[in-house]
């Protein structure tokens, strides 16, 4: 048995890792496959904010620059961030990296990035002591490991989610905070936003929360590269390390004009063609926004310069 970090990183970006294989989009939806309101919003914001490019960290296919570029052509400068190379059919004008480029005057973006970062898990046991949780990677079988003693863990585990009761489990977000407050800080003027399911203090799930996805199905939590490992993100705490604000998308997007009440029944007489046309968009937008799904994710804004 291995820690669970590092069997987590190997399994997604190891040299044959899930992430370096499979798109994501072939396996989960998110508010991108959604629905293009949901690029729509992210257009609104920047032009509210006076942003003039964007930069999407975990792009994927590229679905969410590809959506920007069609819905305001030549508006905005965009760049996408993946460890997989540059699709062969993304438009020429959208650039591509495998690290967030310096000097981002503008909107970077990450959505469903933070719950990838692989973290140390741990739990509390039966004789007091906080220890790692040490993983099978080839069966998901667990063990307790060695006793916590690292001090940036001990003190982020104390403030953030500390483990009191034995057999309470905790995904240390650690690495997560880093992460980000490193990409940000190649924001020179701009804003940041990450976009995931998470918790904040009072809500942490007391057996942690990992999970695994494989062709859109929730399937055992086994490292071996064959399926997406995540686990909720402690949004606060992320929020901390970039002095960012909190809020649920379903607000955020409802700001930014997304808007899922249904169209009034008399247009579908007045007018059937725009009815339904309104209707299938208040259906996505209801999606994007539903209490119990995508409605419930958190939102990190932070704002540079």
């Amino acid at each position: 048995m291995i820690a669970w970090r590092e069997a987590w990183t190997e399994a997604l970006y190891g040299r044959d890792g899930f992430y370096r294989r499979e798109h994501p989009a072939d396996h989960f939806r998110t508010s991108v496959h959604a629905s293009d309101a949901f690029a729509r919003a992210v257009l609104a914001y920047a032009r509210r904010t006076g942003l003039r490019a964007v930069v999407d960290v975990g792009a994927g296919r590229g679905e969410l620059l590809r959506a920007l570029a069609t819905a305001a052509p030549g508006e905005l400068e965009l760049h996408g961030v993946d460890v997989r190379a540059r699709p062969d059919d993304l438009p020429a004008e959208i650039g591509w990296s495998a690290e967030v480029p310096d000097g981002i005057d503008g909107l970077l973006i990450a959505n469903e990035l933070l719950d990838d970062i692989p973290c140390d898990v741990v739990e509390r046991a039966e004789d007091g002591d906080l220890r790692h949780v040490r993983v099978d990677p080839a069966s998901g079988a667990e063990g307790l490991g060695p006793p916590v003693r690292d001090p940036a863990t001990l003190a982020w585990l104390a403030r953030w989610w500390p483990c009191s009761v034995p057999g309470e489990r905790a995904e240390v977000g650690l690495p997560r905070d880093t992460w980000w407050r490193d990409a940000v800080a190649h924001v020179t003027r701009g804003a940041a936003i990450a976009i995931d399911y998470g918790h904040r203090a009072g809500d942490r799930p007391p057996f942690g929360s990992l999970r695994a996805y494989r062709d859109g199905a929730e399937v055992d939590v086994v490292p071996d590269g064959s399926c997406d490992v995540t686990a909720h993100v402690a949004v606060d705490a992320v929020a901390d390390a970039v002095g960012g604000t909190v809020l649920r998308q379903r607000e955020a997007l409802r700001d930014l004009g997304v808007d899922g009440t249904r169209p009034p029944l008399a247009l579908a007489s007045s007018d059937p063609r725009a009815y339904l046309a309104a209707l299938a968009a208040a259906s996505e937008a209801a999606e994007l926004t539903a209490s119990g799904g995508l409605g419930d994710f958190w939102w990190v804004v932070s704002e540079i310069g």
